[in-house]
């Protein structure tokens, strides 16, 4: 142990612990701008500067580790305008036009500059400008970058994509796309990790609220819109709303609001996508048996992609069931459609996600099955959709909760699980179990799976044949498991990946908290509505035993694959 005194405070902590770490242990704050605890520990933005008595320059926080009998003050004269200079240096390269940003409210950057009581600016600005591409997805405002590398770190160290990089060196270094590439053109998947992790609006998603918005005044047009399981753990957080009041029914009586036609549920298309997908691996099974490949889950676009770019031989490994964001566009559009007695084209599905890749994933090729354009016409995160209600003055506090639409809109305990890690694995072999043997499991059965470890691997036995399977989040743990499989070194039947650490629950267009979402509360909320959902097997719901026998007929029939499966390339 190493003693010290903070703020003439004694403090006991293990050797090697950092300035900043220590003065956690005891309570005491130190403002930090660029740091990620394990992730980011560079010192680039010199914002947590502490004086250490002895020394003649301050240090900075996050990197310098305690010595013994050290003398820290982190809020002296001296630390506390070196602290301000720094900041006011950051804003003089940064376009602080706070009012239109989507940041605005939630921007470390911002709240640094409130706190350290900063009203007037002595340096002239000059943001960085560059040509921002506003129709991809992704878009990253140069002007705003404070250049903190978070963005650099995590695509490296978590994602492993290699995306961006610092360019130029000396007054001119910045953060950009790496290898000189354009980022449309690179090999990003989407993932958004990058946009929860800046501090300021450097990156963002592009905005589609407009369009929605356009859709629902448009008197001849039918708006239906879907929820993804994960938005409901955290659509709330936006309004500082407890879990208990931000119900995934309080949310529809939102919606109600805004003029929307038909609200569903993504967790019905999921329970079908089980009974697709689930049915794809037993007939699928001889084969993955004597090639020795497994059969990997298609419902995360982000893997989808990592997968083409990055192993496209093996893409005929995956399962060619379409996302349940996909299987629901393509149900509304023909299915519902029968129902209302309306012209397809009439209808415009909204998807709201937690998700920014199901932004490009919804154009894809083999995405418009229904012969009337897309399935699914536009897609809003998680973000968007609190955006959004913010511009009807909606209080969702005061809203009363409302139910879902029928028949779209029943859903089962499996579906909802798709949004934590492990989630799709473990519906597919509640039902895969059940159709193959004829006997239902215990819904728990195979709660192994469950946990925020990057990958789990298990064997099940199903009627006597050993199923190897495993669980992957994030994608820097998915290029370790595909390695090992290229090797020859891993060999497993069925594997589950989710680009994003932890699964949807932890998607790029989720709300964005500095330090890091609360993961295992967000994953907590769908495990509780899992358990204590009367009906917790895909198969066992009697809206998608209806849909096949009134329109499928039954999983992988002919219309199934038609609207329900795409081809992969």
């Amino acid at each position: 142990m190493v003693n010290l005194w903070i703020n003439d405070i004694n403090i006991a902590v293990k050797e090697g612990t950092t300035i900043l770490d220590a003065a956690k242990s005891a309570g005491i704050n130190i403002p930090t701008l660029c740091y990620l605890k394990d992730i980011n520990d560079i010192g680039a933005c010199r914002v947590c500067v502490v004086e250490v008595e002895g020394v003649d320059r301050c240090v900075t926080a996050c990197n310098s580790v305690v010595e013994e009998g050290m003398r820290v003050y982190t809020h002296s004269h001296k630390a506390r305008m070196v602290r301000k200079t720094n900041v006011k240096l950051i804003l003089s390269q940064h376009n602080f036009q706070c009012a239109t940003c989507v940041r605005s409210g939630n921007c470390t950057l911002q709240s640094l500059a409130t706190d350290l009581n900063i009203t007037d600016m002595p340096y002239e600005i000059h943001p960085e400008e560059t040509v921002v591409n506003k129709k991809f997805p992704l878009i990253r405002d140069s002007s705003k970058c404070i250049k903190c590398m978070r963005c650099v770190q995590v695509c490296d160290k978590i994602q492993g994509m290699e995306i961006w990089d610092v360019a130029n060196t000396g007054a001119r270094t910045t953060v950009n796309v790496s290898s000189g590439r354009k980022l449309e053109d690179a090999d990003c998947t989407l993932c958004g990790q990058c946009i929860v992790n800046c501090p300021v609006g450097a990156l963002r998603e592009r905005d589609d609220v407009g369009k929605v918005l356009d859709a629902v005044e448009d008197p001849d047009k039918i708006t239906i819109v879907q929820i993804a399981p994960a938005v409901r753990t955290a659509w709330g957080e936006d309004f500082g709303l407890d879990r208990e009041a931000a119900t995934e029914k309080r949310l529809v009586g939102c919606l109600r609001k805004i003029g929307f036609d038909y609200i569903f549920d993504t967790n019905f298309s999921a329970d079908l996508t089980i009974m697709e997908e689930g049915n794809e691996f037993l007939e699928r099974l001889a084969q993955i048996k004597e090639s020795k490949l497994p059969m990997f889950t298609s419902c995360c676009p982000g893997w989808v992609n990592f997968l083409r770019t990055q192993y496209p031989q093996y893409m005929s490994r995956l399962s060619s069931a379409k996302s349940p964001q996909q299987m629901f566009g393509a149900v509304a559009k023909s299915y519902y459609a029968q129902i209302l007695g309306v012209d397809p084209s009439r209808i415009f599905v909204v998807s709201l996600m937690p998700c920014l890749s199901k932004k490009r994933e919804h154009v894809l090729e083999g995405m418009d099955s229904v012969g009337t354009g897309r399935d699914v016409d536009e897609v809003l995160t998680t973000r968007e959709v609190a955006r959004m209600l913010k511009a009807y003055y909606v209080k969702p506090e005061n809203v009363a909760e409302d139910e879902f639409d029928k028949p779209l809109g029943v859903a089962t305990g499996a579906g909802v699980i798709f949004g934590a890690t492990g989630g799709v694995m473990e519906a597919a072999l509640r039902t895969a179990y059940f159709a193959a043997t004829g006997r239902k499991p215990d819904p728990d059965a195979f709660r192994y799976v469950r946990g925020p470890e990057g990958i789990k691997e298990a064997s099940v036995d199903v009627d006597g044949t050993e199923i190897k399977i495993a669980v992957v989040s994030g994608l820097g743990n998915a290029r370790r498991l595909m390695e090992r499989i290229d090797r020859g070194e891993a060999l497993y039947d069925f594997v589950e990946v989710m680009a994003c650490p932890g699964g949807c629950v932890n998607g790029g267009g989720q709300p964005i908290h500095d330090g890091g979402a609360d993961v295992s509360a967000r994953t907590r909320v769908l495990y509780d509505l899992d358990r204590k959902n009367a009906i917790r097997f895909s198969h066992e719901n009697p809206e998608i035993i209806e849909c096949y026998e009134k329109f499928f007929g039954k999983p992988l029939s002919e219309k199934a694959h038609e609207l329900l499966h795409v081809e992969y390339r």
